[in-house]
């Protein structure tokens, strides 16, 4: 009875044993993905900002202005790029919405961001864009691998249309949660000007007949928490100009917009919260239950290894019973 116990033992041994590592190097790869079908939308401010004046094209001071970021997922769009990529994919429709301190739109710039749902890779495809633009990307955008490494990434810059490298400035511990320091800076570089402009009747193609040109320059900043790849807080120093041209005069040049950009505060509470429910879940895959399977194997084999070698142990001799007296003849 405790050789077939022990042989029991051995195959759930085995198997539990044999189980680790296909979870953390089998299962996860395949699970872990971002969902098509996600939605999330950010707040974000530039308090005591400089923001330009279109009716007088001086720059001026203004209390706050303020940036709404939403991500929706699109499934629809992924179903059908899914059919052609042979791959998980995810399609997420940006809006960059801009509105100064009397809630007037001061931009909306669009995006179309195409990613492999398990890596984040961009994938190009029909419909890929920034604000109508065709765009191919390279690297990364808004969101980093699962399992992020202490190292530097190729990070595509929206407003540029170029990819430039995002660095590895060191670990951090951010409202409990151990991040990932990242900072890239982009030199000043002559933009486009958005397709939807404040004022009406002017248009990004009006614009450059009078030779007035759009620079811009940023350093942008983001506290990635390692495990979900997904950022807790952000920042940019953000400064925009208006070059030359006509409306400025030769060698001239206004602020268009300059200020801290940083995440509201109450949306900071909320996405720690989200991705240390997100971590989780991913550890389980990666760590918890691997680790809890290798263990359990271990323990099995053990108590295996322990059943047989008692089911060999030789038995204890039978008793010596005394032998009864025989009858004496008188």
């Amino acid at each position: 009875m405790r050789r077939k116990a022990s042989l029991i033992l051995l195959a759930f041994a085995v198997f539990f044993t044999a189980l680790s590592p296909l979870m953390r190097w089998y299962a996860f790869p395949r699970l872990a993905k971002i969902p098509a079908n996600q939605y999330q939308d950010m707040v974000l401010e530039a308090k005591n900002a400089t923001l330009i004046d279109y009716g007088t094209m001086k720059a001026k001071t203004v209390p706050k202005v303020t940036v709404v970021q939403t991500l929706k997922g699109n499934v629809e769009a992924s179903e059908k790029i899914e059919k052609t990529a042979g791959r998980d994919v995810v399609v997420w429709d940006s809006l960059s919405y801009v509105q100064g301190p009397d809630g007037k739109m001061i931009s909306k710039i669009p995006e179309r961001y195409i990613f492999d749902a398990h890596s984040q890779d961009p994938v190009h495809a029909t419909g890929e864009m920034v604000d109508g633009d065709p765009v191919t990307r390279e690297g990364i955008e808004f969101k980093w691998p699962f399992l992020t490494e202490k190292r530097d990434y190729e990070y595509f810059d929206a407003q540029t249309r170029t990819t430039n490298p995002i660095h590895y400035k060191g670990t951090q511990n951010f409202r409990g949660v151990k991040v990932y320091y990242f900072e890239q800076t982009i030199p000043w570089t002559k933009v486009q000007f958005p397709r939807t402009m404040p004022v009406k009747g002017i248009t990004r193609e009006s614009l450059a007949k009078t030779g007035t040109s759009m620079w811009y320059t940023t350093v942008r900043k983001f506290w990635v928490e390692p495990v979900t790849g997904a950022p807790v807080y952000g920042e940019e120093d953000h400064k925009e100009e208006l070059r030359g041209g006509t409306l400025l005069g030769d060698g001239k040049k206004v602020t268009a917009f300059a200020g801290n950009v940083k995440m509201r505060e109450d949306y900071i509470k909320h996405t720690v919260d989200l991705v240390k429910s997100n971590r989780t879940l991913i550890l389980l895959l990666t760590s918890y239950l691997p680790w809890g399977f290798l263990f359990l194997g271990v323990a099995l084999l053990s108590l295996s290894l322990y059943l047989e070698a008692r089911s060999r142990r030789p038995g204890d001799p039978a008793p010596t019973q005394a032998a009864e007296p025989e009858p004496v003849n008188a």
